[in-house]
Order: structure tokens, then sequence, then C-alpha cells
């Protein structure tokens, strides 16, 4: 199926709000690939570094060595599952199911750093699973709290690094505190502008969202007064007509009819011009029935008689048997009531689609598919027949199409190439017709 492109005005209320969206909709999506990154950092960070940390123990430290497995690396095995079993039940299992609270979050992080400083008092390998502390520091909250995990965890990693514990020699000393300050005050500067500028940035996050349905509430309101005016004024204008219509021609070819009865009744008796009276009175009675005929066809008899889906589908299968092309409509969404000046509207495209298909395509399949996404209702008329450029589609029957579908606050798509074949797309708003409730209003 072909997409339908916004037309229109850059100042029309829906191509405003379609645009907001689409610039709201590339920026969050922008910030949720940036979530999904740091959530993912959190979630497999502590996993990936203690699994390194202990292949690389296993695998190489402990036979280096020269210890055997009993009784040192049975030792860290023991706090390595220690370990794996904290890290499921104090971080992974709430961040998956969203329940971080801040006082369990700081007991995690305390347990977390006495343990790795457990374990690097067997192996200094075990430096790297300490890192995960820095990461876990973003995850406490106020912001002080966890510029203090980053402290703490600064402490434990360079401490057991340099040996301070061991030698608390005054230049070693020196060397840590410098180290452990800037590392401190490095880290825990991202920290600080993360918490500071997460309120702000809720804050625009919600005015956009307010925007964005305030454009959306104005968009769709411009577009049911379009249609109601529309309406209002077909309404009129067929009133008038009507009027017009019953008030000369009805009115006269009435009068006809009754002056050729009597001349009809004349004839009988005389036993002349008899032929001619009964012609004339069938000419006025057909004449009659013609205007009567006009009268009620102001609207689509075909949408007289059915909705809009019904209609299509008497019009598709119509224009098959009269032209000998195959031709197939598809049905989309859950069927809803529309206005009448919508139905109207589409069943007019559907029907110079048809008949241009008929004119100029030389096709031998034709699609109309119709589809209900909800908040708007979405035609398309596409044939496999010998198309045209762009430039060439401009006639009349376009022109009026695209103006019928405007004037209900829709647009309307043409794309075609030679050989290629035709698809007419037409979007219009689902506005149910004055009067009737919606579902939603419904089960309110």
């Amino acid at each position: 199926m072909t997409r339908v492109a916004g037309a229109g005005s850059p100042t029309h209320p829906s191509a405003v709000a379609e645009e907001a969206e689409i610039a709201n909709r590339s920026r969050l999506a922008w910030k949720e690939e940036q979530l999904r990154v740091w959530d993912l950092l959190h979630l497999f960070t502590p996993w990936l570094l203690l699994t390194i940390s202990t292949a690389i123990y296993f695998a190489w430290v402990l036979p280096t060595s020269g210890e055997r497995f009993w009784p040192e690396g049975a030792s860290v095995l023991a706090l390595v599952m220690v370990a794996v079993l904290w890290v499921l039940f104090g971080h992974t299992r709430p961040i998956r199911r969203r329940r971080l609270r801040r006082m369990p979050m700081a007991v995690y992080v305390v347990g977390l750093l006495a343990l790795c400083v457990t374990l690097m008092t067997y192996s200094d390998i075990f430096l790297v699973f300490t890192i995960a502390g820095f990461f876990h520091a973003y995850l406490l909250k106020p912001w002080p709290v966890g510029v203090l995990g980053v402290l703490a965890t600064s402490v434990a990693l360079n401490g057991s690094a340099m040996g301070v514990w061991a030698d608390p020699a005054p230049e070693a000393l020196a060397q840590f505190i410098l180290i452990v300050a800037v590392q401190t005050a490095a880290i825990g500067a991202g920290i600080l502008l993360t918490a500071r500028s997460e309120p702000e940035e809720r804050k625009r996050e919600r005015l956009v969202e307010r925007l964005e349905a305030a454009l959306h509430e104005n968009a769709g309101l411009h577009a049911q007064l379009v249609v109601q005016a529309r309406e209002s004024g077909a309404q009129d204008e067929r009133q008038r007509l009507a009027g017009e219509i019953h008030d000369t021609l009805a009115q006269g070819l009435t009068g006809i009819i009754t002056q050729l009865q009597a001349a009809q009744r004349s004839a009988s008796v005389r036993g002349e011009t008899q032929e001619h009276v009964t012609r004339a009175l069938q000419l006025a009675r057909s004449s009659l029935t013609e205007a009567r005929r006009s009268v009620r066809a102001l609207a689509p008899q075909d949408l007289a008689r059915a909705h809009l889906p019904d209609a299509l589908r008497t019009l598709t299968e119509r224009w098959s048997r009269d032209e000998g092309t195959r031709a197939h409509l598809e049905v989309t969404g859950d069927i809803e009531p529309l206005s009448p000046a919508i139905e109207v509207s589409l069943f007019r495209v559907a029907q110079e689609s048809l008949t241009n298909v008929a004119k100029h395509a030389a096709a031998s399949r034709v699609g109309v598919t119709l589809s209900y996404t909800g908040t708007e209702v979405l035609l398309d008329v596409r044939d496999d027949g010998r198309g045209f450029t762009t430039a060439t589609g401009t006639g009349f029957g376009l022109t009026s199409m695209r103006q019928r579908i405007r004037g209900v606050g829709g647009h309307v798509e043409v794309q075609s190439a030679p050989g290629e074949g035709t698809s007419v797309s037409a979007r219009v708003p689902a506005i149910t017709p004055a009067g009737a409730a919606t579902k939603e209003e419904t089960d309110r």
C-alpha cells in the first residue's frame, strides 16, 4: 500500500501537527536509544566484569602463582558465587522489574564494595570487577549519595591497587588521595549534571507532549469545522436546487401532463392526433421521473442504499463487469460510520480513479483498499497499467479530486511512472456523523 504524504499549506493545522509529531518522534527515538544503551550498561556491566575477572583468575593467575585450587581457589569460587547472588537479587532483578529503591540500592553498593575488597585480597585482577561500583553509583539517590558511592568505589579500587593498606607511606598516601580526589570529582560531576538536568528534561518532555496534544486537537477541530461547514453549505445548496427544480421543472412537467391528459381525452373522442399526444405524454412523464431522480441523486445512489464499504464494493464489482478488468476491494480496520461529506468524497475519489483507469491505464488488474485506522481513513486505488509522468497528472479530474478531499480536511497523493502503474491515495480524518455518539463516548 502506498503511503500518503502530507500536502497543503505549511500553516494548515494538520500539517503543523504532523511536522511537530515527526520532530518529536525523532527526538524521543534518539533519547530512547540513549536510555536503552545506558540501561544495558547498568544491567550487564557487573556480569561482564565479574566474568572477566573470574576467568582470568582461574585460567591464569591461580596456575601461575603455583597455588592449587584448594583452599585458595575454593575460597575465591565461594566469594564469586556470593557475588553472583548479590548482584542478581540486589541489582539485576530490581532493574528488570523497575523497582529500584534508595535504601536497598545503598545497601547493595556497600555490600558489593565489601565483596570486591575481599576478592582483591586474593588477587588484584578483581580490580576489574570493582569498576562496576562507578556505574552503580549513578543509581544512588539523591545525588550526594551517588557522589559518596563514587568516592567509596575509588577508595576501594585505588587503595588495593596502590597497596596503601599494606604500606601507608607518605608519598604513596599523597598519590592515593590525589587520584581519589580527581576520580571522584570527574565521575561525581557526571552524577551532579545528570541530577540537575533530569527534572528540566522531564519538564520539557511534558511541555512537548502537551503541545503535541494541543496541535492534534486543533487539527481535529479544524477538520471537523471544515466538514461541518461544507455539510452545511452542501445541505443549503441541495435544498435550494431541490426547491428550484420542484418549483419550476417538476411543476411545469406536472402541468404538461395534466394538459396532455385532457388533450388525450378530447382526442380519443374525435379520433385525432392520438399517437402524437400519447408520445408527448410519455415524454413528459419520463422528464418528470428524471427530474425527481435528479432531486434524489444529489448524493451517490450507492451511498443512499449502503455505507461506504458496501457502496465501494458495489462500485468496484460493477466497474469490473463493465470494463472486463479484474478489480478487488479490501477493507481493513474496524469499520465505523463516517460523516456523509467524507463518505461522498471518498466514493467520488474511487469513482474518478476507476474512470481514469478505464480511459487511460490499459490495466489488467486494479486494487482498491479502504483502511480504518481509528483517527483517519485511507483509500488507495492502484493499477498495473501504463502509468504516466507526474507532470502530466494535473487533469481536471485529479484537480477536482484534490479539491474535494481538501474540503474535508484530507490529502491526496498520486504516484505514477511510465510502465509502473498508478496509485491514487487519499487520507481523511475519521469524523463521525453529527449527533452520532462514538464508541468511546458510549463507554463512558
